[in-house]
């Protein structure tokens, strides 16, 4: 049975000198000695406080949040089970047990603690609260699941889940990246309740709502390609034949009321049509392609799962043999 000495907290900091020693401290308080803290080259003392706290510290040799977590897990941490958050304050020490339930039990390799269950006064912005759910309508009309809060620092994973996607972001977008990822690889997610507290007055957040929101918002359709073609082709064939629709109209009304022929409006339009067409019928033959890919891949899996069962059986039919051998000659 796992226990928390499977688990690697894992901290990405950048100058967070006012609140990463508490932080530390409630996890080793919680219980979970293996505490890492991956510092992004902070200006301030965050590198020494942490350490001075009780956590290993490691400089990443990259920029960004999602560097800082691919680089950690890649690189410097060998337990099963990461228990990631950030180092601002913001998240309960004590509710890690909660979010590590699901996937000790083996009822999920993925887990994301959903802020807005219980958010304290103050702890997000009315901007924030606004983008966060747009977001997450984005994401649920794309990619066809409701993780409730996709842009959630409180995750609990197995490693080997996380190994399996295919990530890239360098910064704040990773936490997306990995909502949409699992999806795409069918890594068992839940959600659970978490308490979202407001930062301490004296730390300053690295996130920058408008700009970074919009990315996000580019990396969710952008990974519709891979996920759901048919939803990203289909939007841009739509919009090409409306486009090319209201061309058309355009054209027909100047001619049948003034008498007045647009050749060349008439022509884009009707290219305008054809090509969003054209993009209608590639979104569904590549929605075709990734849903067969999908049913192979989880066909293999499910060999494979058969195949460690069984030579897991042998293994252990071999070693009770040795024992039954020498009891038959007492």
């Amino acid at each position: 049975m796992a226990d928390r000495d499977d688990v690697c907290v894992l901290l990405p900091a950048y100058n967070e000198a006012e609140t990463i020693e508490s932080v530390v401290e409630g996890f080793h308080g919680a219980g979970f000695d293996n505490v890492l803290v991956v510092d992004g080259g902070s200006t301030d003392d965050t590198y020494e406080l942490a350490e001075a706290a009780g956590a290993r510290v490691v400089e990443q040799s990259g920029d960004g949040k999602g560097q800082a977590i691919r680089e950690a897990v890649e690189r410097y941490i060998d337990a099963p089970y990461v228990l990631m958050a950030d180092a601002d304050e913001t998240y309960r020490a004590e509710e890690a047990d909660r979010m590590l339930e699901p996937i000790f039990e083996g009822r999920a390799e993925h887990v994301i603690g959903d802020r807005f269950a219980d958010m304290r006064p103050g702890a997000m912005t009315r901007l924030n609260q606004v983008g966060n759910r747009v977001i997450n309508g984005a994401f649920s009309l794309i990619h066809g699941h409701d993780y409730a809060d996709i842009l959630s620092g409180y995750r609990a994973f197995t490693r080997e889940s996380f190994l399996r996607l295919s990530l890239s972001a360098e910064g704040f977008g990773i936490e997306t990246e990995m909502a949409v990822e699992c999806v795409k690889y069918g890594v068992r997610t839940a959600v659970v309740p978490i308490t979202y507290l407001p930062r301490p007055d004296e730390s300053e957040t690295n996130l920058r709502p408008v700009r970074d929101g919009g990315l996000i918002l580019v990396t969710l359709y952008r990974m519709a390609k891979t996920n759901n073609p048919l939803f990203y082709f289909g939007s841009v064939g739509f919009s090409t034949i409306a486009m090319g629709a209201i061309l058309g109209v355009y054209v027909l009304y100047e001619w049948f009321v003034r008498g007045i022929p647009h050749e060349i409006i008439a022509t884009v339009g009707g290219i305008a049509i054809v090509l969003g067409i054209q993009l209608l019928m590639f979104g569904v033959l590549s929605d075709m392609i990734v849903t067969v890919n999908r049913e192979q891949t989880q066909q293999l899996e499910n060999i494979a799962n058969r195949l460690n069962d069984r030579n897991d059986g042998h293994s252990q039919s071999e070693s009770e043999a040795p024992a039954t051998t020498e009891n038959r000659r007492n």
